[in-house]
């Protein structure tokens, strides 16, 4: 499950999605072998899986089945590897969404995405907006609590759930930044967008493929944080 020169290998599913360059670039800006792909068996050979998205939850689940990636997707966390979804590939990781008339997503997150509430905030919540850490977890190893955080959704969890590790507030509502049970995990913004804390997020990702949840790194544009 390791490439070249050691480096974690970590799939990164393209089902027909816009932001896929960005998360590459970032993955191997903090170290890994970013592996884009559609193909089963090149995920089944990678360390991590990514799982990133823009665009509309019926479509991207549409998309998944019918390229046969939501077996993949849910056969590599039955066998242990760790699942980092992004934006729309978080939402898709919850059982349900309101969205494209309701459709049930993967079941690998407790919950249901629901629209904002547009009397609350402008929707779609777009530009950065502040972390509220809720609990230590692995992929937020060094990213501090206020850290600002790049957002653009319409839809999202509600900041309850009991896989939520951090939220943020729009609109006086309470919203799931991030998430994260066993070997999946998943953020509503876009780290790769987030500047050096985002990629500080995926390189704590990438140590988590490789076995490793305790020393945090520099990445680059930061130094690391005590």
């Amino acid at each position: 499950m390791s490439g070249e020169g050691g480096r974690a290998r970590v799939a990164v599913v393209d089902y027909g999605v816009s932001n896929l360059r960005s998360v590459e670039r970032a993955l191997a800006a903090v170290g890994a072998e970013p592996v884009l792909t559609r193909d089963p068996g090149a995920v089944e050979g990678c360390a991590g899986v990514v799982l990133p998205g823009v665009g509309a939850f019926g479509a991207a689940v549409d998309a998944l089945d019918a390229l046969g990636l939501r077996r993949v997707v849910t056969a590599a966390v039955e066998r242990g590897t760790p699942l980092l979804g992004v934006c729309l590939g978080f939402q898709l990781l919850f059982e349900w969404s309101d969205e494209s008339g309701g459709r049930p997503g993967l079941g690998l997150l407790g919950g249901e995405i629901r629209r904002i509430d547009p009397c609350r905030g402008k929707v779609p919540h777009m530009g950065w907006n502040r972390l509220q850490i809720r609990r230590p977890s692995p992929l937020l190893e060094g990213v501090a609590d206020g850290t600002w955080a790049y957002f653009v959704h319409s839809y999202a969890a509600p900041a309850g759930g009991d896989d939520v590790v951090a939220g943020c507030e729009y609109g006086g509502a309470a919203l799931a930044a991030a998430c994260a049970r066993s070997v999946v995990y998943g953020t509503q913004f876009h780290p790769e967008k987030s500047g050096p804390q985002g990629l500080r997020l995926y390189a704590n990702f990438v140590r988590i493929c490789e076995g490793g949840r305790s020393e945090v790194e520099p990445v680059p544009g930061q130094q690391a944080q005590s």
